[in-house]
């Protein structure tokens, strides 16, 4: 780990923060709250928040995947998807929505301001983003995709989102 260069717990904590938060939208999958969680701390996402029916640590499901990250990222958990959403707005994040939708745009094709904060929200992974949480998020971001299927993991598409989201911030 030495040769890694990885921080401790205590240095994770300390150190500065991308401007992202993450939103788990009635997440099931105790195994992708975890890999989201460990995803999380890859890009020391500044905090998430587990809603509704997402599970919250501890748990043996979710320790499974997330390795530790539960002990470093910041999370929270709020019953109301749309509670935690317009809070969030007020607080001057821009919310960008996970989401297939007729208006989304892929995710390469979105922009960030200077100094953004970013709320992502993921959704369920059957039913997605809640319609309501839609229509107050500012934007539906979309992956492309190129085969048959119509949809990636949410722990995947989680992944690939900060990713992308990162580098669009230039943290």
């Amino acid at each position: 780990m030495d040769e890694l260069n990885r921080l401790s717990i205590d240095e994770f904590k300390q150190a500065e923060k991308a401007p992202i938060i993450l939103v788990l939208d009635n997440i099931r999958s105790l195994l992708n709250i975890g890999s989201i969680f460990r995803t999380a701390d890859a890009f020391r996402v500044a905090h998430i928040h587990l809603s509704g029916i997402t599970a919250q640590p501890p748990h043996r499901d979710i320790q499974k995947t997330a390795l530790g990250a539960t002990e470093t990222v910041s999370w929270s958990h709020i019953s109301d998807t749309i509670e935690c959403c317009q809070s969030l707005k007020k607080d001057g994040y821009q919310l960008l929505a996970l989401e297939q939708t007729t208006e989304s745009i892929d995710i390469t094709d979105w922009s960030a301001a200077e100094d953004e904060k970013v709320a992502l929200v993921i959704g369920n992974e059957v039913d997605g983003v809640q319609e309501e949480v839609i229509q107050i998020c500012d934007k539906s971001l979309e992956i492309a995709q190129y085969g048959s299927k119509h949809s990636l993991n949410v722990a995947v598409s989680t992944g690939i989102a900060i990713h992308a989201i990162y580098q669009l911030l230039k943290v």
